[in-house]
């Protein structure tokens, strides 16, 4: 029989302690022969070994026992047992990172946060078994180590599979799309600004680096008054030019 009950010789040794069943239906049952059963009987065989019942353990039912104890011919059935995943009642615990593969993670966690920077960090964290605070540290490059740091895709470094990759990045997207911001291509990523929208950008006032620039500190662009003034400045003014009646005076 491919099923059988729980610790078969203990389950034989209480059905032939406690039941009236035939040898072979036991044998059947627990999946030995009825000699090894006559030899549980006699004492010879499974010496020491205490019961195990099978009711009290959901295996199989006082009803069919009864049944089969009237019917010689008839034969025990077990009871399905219900498998639990063990994944499921097992809690996740974090994603763990060999010694040897740790010092590649800064270059993991550059590599998406250049090309999928639509990941939070909370992915990136789960993705590469990371931190939060090393993540961020990389994305404001304030890391101690940024400028030996290369992007490195993590599939390449052995760090998580390409499929969940592929997963964080769709999962990423579809949170970006409910929120109805776009998501940039990979050229849209790496491509500069043209020049046409670059001169077009407007200047925008330099805020003061000291507590005290903020005194005297205004989001109004002072060139604009410096343009005003001079618009309104006469041009003869400019070059002290005489009067024409200072002119007559002199010829006079």
């Amino acid at each position: 029989m491919t099923d059988l009950p729980l610790m078969p010789k203990a389950t034989a040794v209480w059905l032939v302690d406690n039941t009236t069943l035939t040898f072979r239906q036991i044998g059947d049952f627990c999946g030995m022969h009825e000699l090894e059963i006559a030899g549980v009987a006699d004492g010879e065989v499974a010496v020491g070994i205490k019961g195990f019942d099978p009711v009290a353990n959901n295996q199989v039912t006082a009803d069919d026992i009864k049944r089969c104890e009237a019917d010689p011919v008839a034969r025990l059935k077990l009871l399905k047992r219900v498998e639990v995943a063990a994944a499921s009642q097992r809690r996740r615990s974090p994603r763990y990172t060999p010694v040897s593969k740790r010092q590649d993670r800064p270059s993991a966690i550059a590599w998406l946060v250049r090309y999928h920077p639509e990941m939070e960090d909370s992915q990136i964290g789960k993705l590469v078994g990371t931190t939060k605070p090393t993540i961020q540290s990389i994305r404001n490059r304030s890391h101690w180590n940024i400028s030996s740091i290369q992007p490195v895709d993590p599939v390449a470094l052995g760090l998580c599979r390409q499929l969940d990759l592929d997963a964080a990045v769709r999962k990423a997207a579809e949170k970006r799309a409910k929120t109805q911001q776009p998501v940039p291509s990979s050229e849209e990523r790496i491509s500069l600004m043209s020049t046409a929208a670059s001169l077009m950008t407007p200047d925008e006032p330099a805020s003061p680096r000291r507590l005290s620039e903020f005194e005297n500190f205004s989001m109004d662009d002072p060139r604009d008054d410096r343009k005003a003034a001079a618009a309104r400045v006469d041009p003869d003014s400019l070059f002290n030019l005489p009067k024409a009646g200072e002119d007559d005076e002199d010829e006079d």
